[in-house]
């Protein structure tokens, strides 16, 4: 099984960094206030793996 990328909403701060950087996988839902997954299987995989790394809330994750 691929991994995924995931985003743990409790810890998500809604900074929009991740759609920023990655906006083909990371979008923002202003209702929720929160950054969502759009596209779970994944992209750019160094765009996504960016994303994690500039997350100030460390929300966003691999998982298998």
């Amino acid at each position: 099984m691929a991994r995924q990328v995931v985003i743990d909403a409790d810890s998500c701060i809604f900074c929009g960094t991740c759609a920023e950087i990655c906006p083909e996988v990371f979008t923002l839902n202003e209702a929720k206030q929160k950054s969502e997954v759009t596209k779970p299987e994944g992209g750019p995989t160094d765009l996504i793996q960016d994303a994690i790394d500039s997350c100030p809330a460390a929300a966003i994750r691999w998982e298998n």
